[in-house]
């Protein structure tokens, strides 16, 4: 018997086809053309080839922003997973305790970006602010506004704050789908507690914690809104990661064709990093 086959599901997609059209493919677009050509104003453009590219790629002032970009990610994921893990497993599996957690853990996540930043920034004040001036009635010289390695301290601190409950919601939905025959087995088998994180917990947490790697790699690799209302950059240029250094670029020198440039190779690196880390965790499923 021959199947007749409808295609007007299609037409159920096409509006969403259409609205990513608008929100990503053309405005990508737009980027590209002026990453390739250049403009004295006048709607006139002259084209340029790879040159643009080529002084991004060979730009210290690039390369300084790439190098701080990877550290804040290395170090926030070296943190915030380990961290969003050990806080899931300290939570309770149910009950009304387990309810509040969940509320308590969700909190952070409710706050926008720009609030959160501002609201670290009075915080973190070396003279007002509760950090800031406890720190220093402990002897222990901060000033995120002056001194590096303060405003670096405070912006992953900021970060590990807002973020990390993310992790832990994700473990904890990991840990809860666990069947409880595998503890009943485990402590038959008299397995310590480590071997049952070892050998049961951790593998059956590796998709969500594959999602949780990816999701925090992704924002913050792209992170803009919390540093920049946080430091600005600063001091010097300290904290001036690729998307804030991007933002000067393109809105405070109104460099067009060098800002297009460095969002396609911003682009491209989140991509390639996010392919190569899902290549690699299927590949590992597979095996």
């Amino acid at each position: 018997m021959n199947k007749v086959q409808n295609n007007k599901a299609w037409f159920m997609v096409l509006p969403v086809l259409v609205i990513v059209a608008l929100n990503a493919v053309v405005p990508l677009m737009t980027v590209v053309n002026y990453s390739v050509q250049d403009t004295f104003g006048n709607n006139v453009f002259f084209f340029e080839g790879t040159r643009w590219f080529s002084e991004v790629l060979a730009s210290e002032r690039f390369h300084g922003a790439l190098g701080r970009q990877f550290s804040l990610t290395a170090t926030i994921l070296a943190i915030e997973i380990p961290l969003g893990v050990a806080i899931a497993l300290a939570m309770p599996r149910s009950g009304f305790w387990a309810s509040v957690c969940l509320v308590l853990m969700a909190l952070p996540l409710l706050i926008p970006w720009n609030v959160v930043g501002a609201m670290w920034n009075i915080y973190a004040l070396p003279d007002i602010g509760l950090l800031g001036y406890g720190l220093n009635w402990l002897g222990i010289p901060y000033d995120f506004t002056q001194q590096p390695v303060s405003a670096w301290f405070t912006v992953i601190l900021m970060d590990v704050w807002h973020w990390t409950s993310l992790v832990v919601l994700l473990a904890y939905a990991g840990l809860q789908s666990i069947d409880e025959n595998y503890y009943r087995a485990a402590q038959i088998d008299g397995a310590s507690r480590w071997a049952v994180f070892r050998y049961i917990q951790l593998p059956k947490m590796k998709h969500v914690l594959t999602i949780a790697i990816l999701l925090r790699f992704m924002d913050s690799f792209m992170i803009y809104t919390e540093p920049f209302v946080l430091t600005g950059g600063g001091p010097g240029n300290s904290t001036t990661v690729l998307s804030i250094d991007l933002v000067k670029a393109a809105l405070g020198e109104f460099n067009l064709g060098i800002a297009s440039a460095m969002s396609i190779i911003y682009f491209l690196m989140t991509l390639l990093v996010c392919w190569l880390f899902y290549t690699i965790t299927m590949q590992g499923e597979k095996s």
